[in-house]
């Protein structure tokens, strides 16, 4: 199943469930690049280890941009015998959320451009219909400038910006909008005096193309005012969800606890944890990472070897090599 920014709401409840009744999850990742320094071989040597690889990799591999994301839950039935697999493909590109949104940086290299070319990948689908995301530090900034926008609107907080001209007094009004200001006020005078049941007046901006921009000013009750609260926090609420975007989805994996697989997956792993969780630490051990960074309770690369001398199962051998 693929999934893009235009259908990912409408397929969040499925991806949900699908991780709720698994047995057991899998990644896999496409890149923009693999190394900004060493060629790929000297970056992946085999004689590394598995400290100095996790160093490598944080050091020369983390510019570049995890833009699909894939993801395959696996659930055992035991009536069946085999494997139920259902399957995920996420476009996932850093479409700024607004202006104070994070405008990410990333780097590209040709040779993996060009592979994914070759495949027959859809850049297109990444650009234009990616799904964006926050990690946790951006998700946490993102919701206090809602909260300080909430208080400076119910008359509590500091504001956010002072004009420098607010010690000055009132300022003067240019002799030519004088007309268009008293036109203003006797408006909004009236609306507030008059006993007539008039919810707003409409003001024609200051050029007077009144049909192409207007300043519209409305008088609320109490319960219309409560309500039209209501409905604004309920706007900024869908708007934070779709800024924490594809995030939602590793949020859902570290919540399951469940076990998550991959081949050679030590790179899918740091990519997942550096954009949509935290900033990659310092570790001299990488159990460390593995079992305390990890957005997932574990994560671990297995063999099929493994897995059958555990489980005694060998149909998930042939998904997993």
């Amino acid at each position: 199943m693929e999934v893009t920014r235009t259908n990912f709401k409408d397929s969040l409840s499925t991806v949900y469930s699908a991780i709720e009744e698994a047995d057991f999850l899998a990644i896999d990742g496409e890149f923009s690049g693999i190394s900004d320094g060493p060629n790929v071989s000297a970056l992946t040597n085999g004689l590394d280890t598995p400290e100095e690889r996790y160093m490598k990799l944080k050091k020369h591999s983390m510019d570049f941009l995890l833009f699909q994301f894939g993801l395959c839950t696996f659930t055992y039935d035991q009536a069946e015998s085999k494997y139920v697999i259902k399957t995920f493909n996420f476009y996932i590109f850093p479409k700024p959320f607004n202006r104070t949104s994070p405008d990410t940086k990333f780097i590209c290299q040709s040779s993996s451009i060009d592979f994914l070319a070759s495949q027959g990948f859809d850049f297109n689908k990444v650009f234009r219909h990616g799904i964006p995301y926050l990690n946790q530090e951006e998700e946490v900034q993102l919701r206090e400038q809602y909260e300080e926008r909430r208080s400076q609107s119910n008359g509590s907080g500091n504001p956010s910006y002072i004009s420098p001209n607010s010690n000055k007094g009132p300022g003067s009004i240019p002799e030519e909008h004088r007309e268009y200001i008293g036109r203003v006020v006797e408006k909004v005078e009236s609306l507030f005096t008059t006993s007539e049941k008039t919810k707003g007046v409409l003001c024609d901006d200051i050029m007077g193309f009144q049909k192409e921009r207007y300043i519209q000013i409305s008088k609320v009750d109490d319960e219309e005012r409560k309500r039209r609260e209501r409905q604004k926090q309920e706007r900024e609420q869908e708007e934070l969800n779709d800024a924490v975007g594809f995030s939602r989805v590793i949020h859902a994996i570290s919540k399951s606890g469940k076990l998550v697989v991959g081949h050679n997956m030590l790179l899918d792993v740091m990519h997942t944890i550096h954009q949509f969780y935290c900033v990659l630490p310092e570790v001299q051990n990488t159990h460390h990472l593995y079992m305390n960074t990890s957005p997932a309770s574990a994560i671990f690369e297995i063999r099929s070897s493994h897995w059958q001398q555990r489980t005694g199962r060998r149909g998930v051998q042939r998904n997993l090599q």
